[in-house]
């Protein structure tokens, strides 16, 4: 119920996401948002710091991992996917992260996938096409659109591995304010500067960070 809870959440951010790309470029968007939120979790990142002050050097691999591919990189290539593609193929795409995520849990958490397991994947596949696009074939615009989409896929499919392994170490308070708080620097790098933008996308950019942003991977963790 709480992964249902935040996927509904989740379902909002490209409505939000996608008007933005018609004024910011990719990696402006990302950092924007990842700068509201960094405000917002400081106060929790300050109280958590006796976690984060014992965490050892593959929890810090791990932390950094998550900050830097999935927060950063993997949110700035399907930003860049919807922006380029169509957006209904970025978010189909996106439904692959169990793949990859399984995959990883296996060899990192040592958790058992059974047959019930990849049959019931396949079914979920299937279902979030038909949901997509009925019984129409998908057309993604470019091949490049398809390829940004399945790489965040992978890279958020990798960090919910990863947040796992985190969290036997750190609440999911901390470990959220880890997250988005890490990956600011390589996301100034990415897209910092200055940002020409009104007050539409100043509540565009408030709204997706704080609801499928914050409060999502808040409840997912």
């Amino acid at each position: 119920m709480w992964v249902a809870a935040g996927a509904s959440l989740w379902g909002t951010d490209t409505l939000l996401r996608r008007p933005l790309t018609a004024t910011l470029g990719s990696a402006q968007i990302v950092w924007l948002e990842h700068l509201i939120l960094t405000l917002v979790l400081a106060p929790a990142l300050w109280r958590g710091r006796r976690e984060w002050r014992e965490l050892g050097g593959r929890e810090w691999a791990a932390v950094l991992a998550i900050a830097w591919g999935g927060s950063a990189l993997g949110t700035v290539l399907f930003t860049e996917a919807i922006r380029v593609g169509n957006p209904t193929t970025a978010v189909l795409l996106q439904k692959t992260q169990p793949l990859f995520t399984a995959l990883l849990a296996r060899v990192m958490l040592g958790e058992k996938l059974g047959k019930r397991y990849w049959e019931c994947l396949g079914v979920a596949l299937a279902a979030g096409y038909l949901v997509s696009f009925g019984w129409a074939m998908a057309r993604p615009e470019g091949l490049l659109a398809a390829a940004l989409a399945l790489g965040a896929a992978a890279l958020w499919g990798c960090c919910t591995v990863l947040g796992r392994f985190s969290l036997r170490s750190v609440s999911f308070p901390t470990l959220t304010a880890l997250r988005i708080v890490a990956a600011l620097p390589v996301l100034t790098i990415l897209g910092g500067g200055r940002v020409e933008a009104g007050w539409r996308e100043a509540g565009l950019l408030a709204a997706m960070a704080l609801v499928p942003g914050l409060a999502a991977l808040l409840l997912y963790y």
